[in-house]
């Protein structure tokens, strides 16, 4: 990786990394028509940074041939409008395959999703994480991280070996925890991202991180943006002011653990008249009776 493609992918990961949604259609197949209008919409709204397969994105619901299509036409209607965060996974083959797809295709990054294992050690934390970086030297790699059990001396082993692991995503709901491990890791060697999006990017921001990862953002953009220029200036009123402007919509997501954390995204581009609502299992559409006032929320951020 170049001295100027390295500062190139850190300010793209500073920024809103807009998670898209993958729209279905009625059969359930990828709808790639709405799929472009949505990606077309962030990009004239300008967002910068895509992150096509990441969990707003359905990325665990999506079969592999499926997941190559989401980059594919992601990578296309991005150009040289944005900066494209390809999320990738699953064994380390798989993983490995799907970054070398995206490299080919010119995506600049990818994340990696938290190992889906029910036993995760420190040390294979960071050897899975080095047989992805290592087979796509040139390629920025971002860990996504939601283990509140790992080191950042674990984090800052895995960038000693691989130069191009330049951010972070991470997902820990602990502002405190967040703060130690950053600064175990090394503050200023990583580009931070806020990965639990914009209710704990101001948390976040104080903290170290200049990025913030946003689902809500495929409904609003103009909100998110209007939140990130407040944490860029510094401006902490304001920015809470965004906060209470989507509190109750990221309550509904984040309520039962999460369970209709897509559901909701999808339920208000519906109401925008923009995708389906269509969901795959183990997601499921939102109750009859909570659409209303979603509908609403989303209504008042169009005007």
């Amino acid at each position: 990786m170049t001295a100027a493609a390295y500062e190139t992918h850190r300010a793209a990961l500073a920024d809103v990394v807009a998670i898209p949604v993958t729209p279905f259609t009625a059969d359930g197949a990828l709808d790639t028509e709405a799929h472009r209008t949505l990606l077309r919409r962030l990009l004239d709204g300008g967002i910068r940074t895509l992150t096509p397969n990441g969990n707003t994105g359905e990325f665990y619901a999506l079969t592999p041939d499926e997941r190559r299509a989401v980059t594919e036409l992601t990578v296309e209607e991005a150009g040289g409008r944005a900066t494209v965060l390809v999320g990738i996974g699953h064994d380390v083959p798989t993983a490995v395959a799907a970054a070398r797809h995206a490299r080919d295709l010119g995506a600049q990054l990818v994340m990696v999703h938290q190992p889906v294992h029910p036993y995760v050690s420190e040390g294979g934390w960071v050897d899975y994480h080095r047989a992805i970086a290592e087979a796509v030297p040139e390629v920025g790699v971002v860990p996504y991280l939601r283990n509140p059990a790992l080191s950042g001396l674990r984090l800052a082993e895995l960038a000693d070996a691989c130069p191009n692991v330049i951010g972070v995503k991470y997902a820990v709901p602990d502002a405190a925890h967040f703060a130690a491990f950053a600064r175990d890791a090394g503050l200023e060697r990583f580009v931070w991202i806020a990965g639990l999006a914009e209710t704990y990017a101001p948390a976040y921001f104080s903290a170290g991180a200049t990025g913030f990862t946003s689902g809500l953002v495929n409904v609003a953009p103009a909100v998110s943006l209007h939140m990130l220029h407040a944490l860029r200036a510094g401006d902490y009123p304001a920015a809470m002011k965004v906060w209470e402007q989507i509190r109750r919509f990221e309550e509904l997501r984040g309520a039962n653990g999460s369970a209709n954390n897509v559901t909701v995204v999808k339920e208000a581009l519906a109401s925008l008249g923009l995708c389906r609502r269509d969901v795959r299992p183990p997601s499921k559409p939102l109750p009859e009776e909570q659409r209303a006032e979603v509908a609403a929320l989303a209504a008042g951020w169009s005007v």
